[in-house]
This record gives C-alpha cells, sequence and structure tokens, in this order.
C-alpha cells in the first residue's frame, strides 16, 4: 500500500456512498482530523456511520465491485474485534502504521497473530481492512491479498481480500491454513486524533 493523505481517504470515503449519513460521515471525518499525518495510516468509521455490510459491498477494484466469497451481507456484521483488542470508543479512529502482512505469507493466520502480538503490532479488523480497500483498492493484487485476524464471528474463520477472476473478493480463510497469496495485516497503533 502507499501512504494517502487525510484529505485523499475522507474524500473517497465521502464519495464511495457507504455511509447512512454523509453529514454525519463529514463531521466524524473531522472530529478525527489530525496535525501530522503518519505514514501508512487508514481512517475506518464505526459501524454507526459506515454499516460493515453496506460498506463491503461499496468496495471496487479498477471499476469492477466486490465479490463477497460464501459470505452474505448480513453475516459480516458477526465479525467483531476479538478479545484483547481495544477500538477507540469514536465515530472514527485512524489505524496507523499498516502492514498488509508480507512478511507473513504462507503462515497460518493463527501462527501470524502470535508473531504480531509479540512484536507489539494489532491485527487489522474487518472494518479496517474494508475502509483501506475503499480508498486504497489497488493495495491488493494477482497473488497478493490479505487477511484481517483482528476479527473473528466465534469460529475460525478469518476475513480477507483477494483478487478472483480480476475482481476483488472478500471472503474468509481458516485460522490454521497457510497461503502463499495472502499476508496477515496490522497496524500499529488506533487513534482518535493522532499527530
Amino acid at each position: 500500500m502507499t501512504s494517502l493523505s487525510f484529505e485523499e481517504q475522507a474524500d473517497a470515503l465521502l464519495a464511495c456512498g457507504a455511509a447512512t449519513d454523509a453529514a454525519r460521515l463529514r463531521e466524524a471525518l473531522r472530529s478525527a482530523g489530525v496535525r501530522e499525518w503518519p505514514d501508512r495510516s487508514v481512517v475506518s468509521p464505526s459501524r454507526e456511520i459506515m454499516p460493515v455490510a453496506r460498506a463491503a459491498v461499496s468496495v471496487k477494484r479498477a471499476g469492477r465491485p466486490v465479490v463477497l466469497g460464501h459470505l452474505e451481507p448480513g453475516e459480516l456484521e458477526r465479525f467483531e474485534p476479538i478479545e484483547g483488542l481495544v477500538i477507540p470508543d469514536a465515530p472514527a479512529y485512524v489505524a496507523t502504521d499498516v502492514d498488509l502482512g508480507a512478511a507473513s505469507r504462507n503462515v497460518t493466520p493463527e501462527a501470524a497473530l502470535r508473531d504480531l502480538r509479540a512484536a507489539g503490532r494489532s491485527p487489522l479488523t474487518l472494518d479496517e481492512g474494508i475502509a483501506l480497500m475503499l480508498v486504497q483498492p489497488e493495495a491488493i493484487a494477482r497473488n497478493w491479498g490479505f487477511s484481517m485476524a483482528g476479527s473473528r464471528c466465534g469460529d475460525q474463520r478469518v476475513p480477507a481480500f483477494w483478487v478472483s477472476e480480476g475482481r476483488p473478493k472478500l471472503g474468509w480463510c481458516w485460522d490454521r491454513n497457510p497461503h502463499t497469496w495472502l499476508g496477515t495485516a496490522s497496524c500499529a497503533a488506533r487513534r482518535t486524533r493522532p499527530g
């Protein structure tokens, strides 16, 4: 991924049409405003402002809409932050120093999660991954995607984004299955007003 400015991300989130109320999203983004924008950061609106299913189906890459793989839109609501993850109680916040997990390719999400925590990093959540894909869909490519081990729905499924037949795909993989084309995404911190 590349570093996009706060303004570029805000414009993309407002333009995608995923918010239930554009005025509320605009205010949430304003409240997450920054003095100094950290590199490789992602703005993540709350589900109240941008419902996860509505946001997910708004993802497009190269003009092609997302495919949900073995997932129904309503099922996405069940994926919640895993135990121990502290998500800011704010209309929007910023995940800083996002890494899509190139070093964890061919490593199971279960093992990658253990390694991330040992390194003092935090796994990206489904909502954060969707926010990233809304503003930077080229972050995935053929034979390169990322999983979001920070969200689970009570079983061993880990949500993930990858490219399938030229389209962005949001699906899942088992937490104990490695994939050569899938890394486990993470961030350094989550802040309501970074900088």
